[in-house]
């Protein structure tokens, strides 16, 4: 695949957000400040057959909208989107790019293929855009979906949508929001009927300092010469450390199929000190259980399957996660555990 260089990097936001969330309103709202001399730019993915979307859009001169449709390009094969993006660049030749993936997509994923170094001079990443729909904050059924929390720990910037239609219980599940993102040290915007200015969102893509490596109990089976070679992984099991503005946040996925007894488990979560927020969900012996813990209040509850076994705990000081990890590991009953 051929890219043709434009005369420089174009400026790219990606707009993400769940189902419903008000994207394209903000898309369309942002597309009306454009200046009269530019050529903007849209690629539109939605997972369907059909699209709708791009209808929504303006079509007069000065504007190019492109629409990848079937699956989400977060998630699927690269090459239908990197054609596309390519082609997009190269006929319309932009000022400007927004990239407005499905409600049901990752950004991080498609974050991460866009800051791939062959996209280096033709793509100026701005802060990923996540939109929340503030009339629905109060619906936890709605904010605890493992996508919807995706969403948001991608975020430089986070809109809430319908900022008018909010209710009091609104307001207080925003303020909770908030504390429980804060080590991601995130811009929070309200957008009134999707206005918003686009000098408020123009702002450099700034990369969590994340790293990815295998669990602590492997580490050190290894030297630490091989370890330096293998340490960023993104295959399950793995153990993470992200940092950001003075807060630190500790976070395990493991497995599926790895299932842990659910007292202890529950037992050492709630044993643990100096923490800030700890999510997590897990396939247990007493089926599926997500854990949402603040320092006022403990929930846990049934949930539906998870993808994979996950656990998140975000903190101040500087800690030690060898024991806590081998305690974990040790609640595992699956059939499995004795082999590993």
């Amino acid at each position: 695949m051929k890219l043709i260089a434009p005369q420089k990097a174009v400026p790219t936001h990606i707009i993400s957000g769940f189902l419903g969330a008000g994207k394209t309103t903000l898309l369309k709202q942002l597309l009306s400040q454009k200046p009269e001399h530019e050529v903007w730019a849209v690629l539109m993915n939605e997972f369907g057959q059909i699209g709708v979307d791009q209808q929504l859009l303006p079509q007069q001169q000065g504007y190019q909208v492109k629409e990848l449709l079937g699956g989400c390009l977060c998630c699927s094969s690269q090459l239908p989107m990197q054609i596309a993006l390519s082609r997009l660049l190269s006929e319309a030749k932009p000022d400007r790019l927004f990239i407005e993936p499905t409600g049901l997509g990752h950004p991080a994923q498609l974050l991460e293929q866009l800051t791939e170094p062959h996209w280096h001079t033709h793509l100026s990443m701005r802060a990923l855009v996540t939109v929340v729909d503030g009339s629905r904050l109060h619906d936890q059924a709605w904010t605890q979906q493992n996508l919807y929390a995706d969403q948001l720990k991608a975020a430089q910037i986070i809109v809430v949508s319908h900022a008018d239609q909010m209710q009091a219980a609104d307001e207080q599940a925003l303020i909770q929001l908030q504390q429980e993102y804060q080590a991601y040290a995130q811009k929070w915007l309200k957008a009134e009927q999707g206005h918003l200015a686009l000098t408020e969102m123009d702002i450099p893509y700034v990369g969590t300092q994340r790293k990815i490596q295998p669990l602590l109990k492997l580490q050190q089976k290894v030297s630490s010469t091989n370890l330096q070679e293998s340490a960023e992984i993104k295959q399950l099991p793995y153990h993470y450390v992200e940092t950001a503005q003075g807060y630190a946040v500790a976070g395990w996925k493991l497995p599926k199929r790895w299932q842990f007894d659910f007292y202890p488990l529950l037992d050492l979560l709630c044993e643990q000190q100096d923490w800030l927020r700890i999510k997590g969900i897990f396939y247990t012996n007493q089926g599926w259980k997500s854990f949402n813990f603040n320092p006022q209040q403990f929930n846990y509850q049934s949930t539906d399957e998870g993808i994979d076994n996950r656990l998140e705990i975000i903190y101040q000081s500087e800690r030690d996660w060898e024991k806590f990890e081998a305690e974990l590991l040790a609640y595992r009953v699956d059939a499995a555990a004795v082999l590993d």
